[in-house]
């Protein structure tokens, strides 16, 4: 292991800055879902009304993203980010002030609220290659995973914390709150937009830009991740309500994600000269989930099994980030980042309705089979993936050939 990279990272102008205020951006999106799911649960007595409207939520984000990370690419992320943020602040506020009565209503304002989500996490990994630069941009995507984590262990537990405390509508008002003024500052931080020269050809059209043997294979492969891991999120709010203690949901979140932030800073660290291959470590991820499914008798055996699952998460993340990176043109990159989170939100939807399902009709342990099932199918997706080192004249040949 070596640390020169994260050397370079803290040495780099503006990306300390950027990389604080992109957490805070996101921490509001990442406190939602645990106050949502509840709230959704006690109004309607159904965790699988809960899946229902989790779903129509992450469906909103499918449809949206790709349109917001689109506009940012052309017309610059600044600007985007601060009507969507003010816009899903709004939202947010509106579903927290809905009477019990109308609860059937929350599938449509999820929805709504779903579609406004700004487009933060697209942003910020199109920005990564025009801010750093050489062996550390590899080191950036693996922070920037790693990073996550840190949010996966706070904005659920903080979510949780607000709905064992006061009630699930605080949770929600919290997000909202916290989404007007941390989008507005991670706004700010944005570098300028890059403007394409009309002399190097029309940018790619969506089909151009997704029917490619390798990016599209990538974003399937992070959509059926994001299935699995949604999936196991809904199943961790079902076993800490199955077990009477709401608090135990942010726990299992937390150490989920503590497991993940381990993995990502070791993996962060490691020497860039071996070769990579990202189906060894989308392997890794679907045998922990496995691992899960033999270890929920009780909350401390399920807790180990999910943090020696989650050392496996940051790691495939970022390496699946830095080759979507390296196999899109600057000009659009932005764009199919926006797509790969739309294939997640299409596929939280998915793993949302499909667990809340399996929850009520056989048990809570059957959603991590579900998960494992859902990542050895990414596996098999990434097999032909070329790795890091040995990719960049098969990327750059990629390329060169986007409009044949």
């Amino acid at each position: 292991m070596k640390l020169s990279g994260y050397r370079e990272l803290w040495r780099t102008h503006g990306v300390m800055a950027l990389l604080a205020a992109s957490l805070l951006a996101r921490l509001p999106v990442l406190a939602t879902m645990v106050p949502v799911a509840f709230l959704a649960k006690d109004l309607s007595g159904s965790f699988r009304w809960a899946g229902v409207v989790a779903a129509a939520y992450s469906i909103g984000m499918a449809i949206a993203g790709p349109l917001w990370a689109r506009t940012a690419d052309r017309r610059g992320a600044r600007g985007v980010l601060l009507v969507t943020g003010m816009s899903w602040s709004v939202a947010l506020a509106e579903l927290a002030a809905l009477p019990g009565g109308l609860y059937r209503l929350m599938p449509v304002l999820t929805f709504l609220a779903g579609s406004l989500v700004p487009p933060v996490m697209q942003t910020l990994r199109a920005a990564w290659p025009r801010v750093v630069h050489g062996p550390a941009l590899r080191t950036a995507y693996a922070v920037d995973a790693t990073a996550q984590e840190l949010l996966f262990i706070v904005g659920p537990m903080l979510g949780a914390t607000a709905v064992s405390v006061a009630s699930p509508r605080l949770g929600v008002l919290l997000a909202a709150a916290m989404s007007a003024a941390f989008i507005w500052w991670y706004a700010l931080q944005q570098p300028p937009p890059i403007h394409h020269d009309e002399a190097s050809g029309p940018r790619l059209t969506a089909r151009q830009l997704l029917w490619h043997r390798y990016r599209l294979p990538l974003i399937l492969s992070f959509g059926l991740w994001v299935t699995a891991f949604n999936g196991i999120s809904l199943g961790i709010v079902a076993f800490a309500d199955e077990h009477g203690q709401r608090l135990i949901a942010g726990i299992m979140e937390a150490v989920w994600a503590f497991g993940s932030l381990v993995g990502g800073a070791v993996a962060g660290a490691l020497p860039g000269r071996r070769t990579s291959y990202l189906w060894r470590r989308a392997a890794l991820v679907a045998v922990g989930m496995l691992l899960c499914v033999f270890a929920t008798w009780s909350p401390v055996s399920l807790g180990i099994a999910l943090t020696l699952s989650g050392l496996t998460l940051a790691p495939a993340i970022g390496a699946l980030y830095e080759r979507l990176g390296a196999l899109t043109p600057d000009t659009v990159r932005t764009e199919v980042f926006g797509w790969m989170s739309s294939a997640a939100m299409g596929g939280a939807a998915i793993g949302a309705a499909v667990a809340g399902a399996i929850v009520d009709s056989y048990g809570v342990r059957y959603v991590w089979l579900f998960a494992a099932v859902m990542a050895a199918v990414s596996f098999l997706l990434l097999l032909r993936i070329p790795p890091e080192q040995s990719a960049d004249s098969v990327s750059a040949g990629g390329l060169r050939g986007e409009s044949a």
